[in-house]
């Protein structure tokens, strides 16, 4: 079985583009003032309210990348910015079309392993919603059943023992705990937005191909340890 690690990036939409009563409700929804001031900030956080501009895939048994990112049409091609990797470039719907026929149906024995770092609870569901507003259909269901890691083995939910424990750790957090190189870069998941508008696509690019890397890496290191411990997880 192959494996696969993902991450995306999304750029939510302009808070001005967004319909009045939307904007009503999630403010409505806001617990606190603080909660409030930062919504028209954080759309990309809302399922249906962003858009998909940058998905990388890690090939983990072949050890090279697969980046798809938003920009004018272009074949794939190797990438220079991280070694081993390549880079097609496409619409956002373009994007969606070749990611799901990369992984291809989640039915055994051919199906790939998704590996990613809180992909059920975030990546996901969002390549599944953002395929449909765009009518593509989503070549499987990102979020299988959760105790079984044979289709989806989303790391996050490793390292809390699916919801067992309290807190969970950011990625950053864990490959250093495993001494896997840091994805860290000059922009992070919360920089993503004002890159987007600034025009620094190809750093975003970079940035979720590194941190895609990282999440291989970092299953490549409990794939003898703890992942056996698991259902579906050897």
């Amino acid at each position: 079985m192959s494996t696969i690690a993902m991450d995306i990036e999304v750029s939510g939409f302009p808070w001005e583009e967004v319909d009045e009563i939307t904007r009503g409700y999630l403010l409505a929804r806001a617990k606190t003032p603080q909660d409030v001031e930062a919504v028209p900030e954080r759309t990309a956080l809302f399922m249906g309210l962003g858009k998909v501009i940058a998905i990388g895939m890690w090939l983990v048994e072949e050890d090279r990348g697969y980046l798809l990112l938003e920009g004018k049409a272009a074949p794939k091609r190797e990438w220079e910015k991280v070694p081993s990797s390549q880079i097609f470039r496409g619409t956002e719907k373009e994007l969606l079309t070749e990611f799901w026929k990369v992984v291809g149906p989640g039915t055994k024995p051919r199906a790939p392993r998704i590996v990613t770092y809180n992909g059920r609870g975030y990546d996901g569901p969002v390549l599944m919603i953002r395929s449909a507003q765009l009518g593509v259909k989503p070549s499987q269901n990102l979020v299988p059943y959760r105790y079984d890691l044979s289709q989806h083995c989303d790391l996050m939910e490793v390292f809390n023992f699916q919801g067992t424990m309290r807190e969970s750790y950011s990625l950053d957090y864990w490959c250093r705990r495993f001494d896997v190189e840091s994805p860290k870069g000059s922009i992070d998941g919360s920089q993503v937005g004002r890159a987007y508008r600034e025009g620094r696509i190809e750093d975003i690019g970079e940035y979720c191909l590194r941190d895609v890397r990282a999440t291989a890496e970092l299953f490549k290191k409990l794939g003898p340890t703890i992942l056996p411990l698991f259902k579906g997880g050897a």
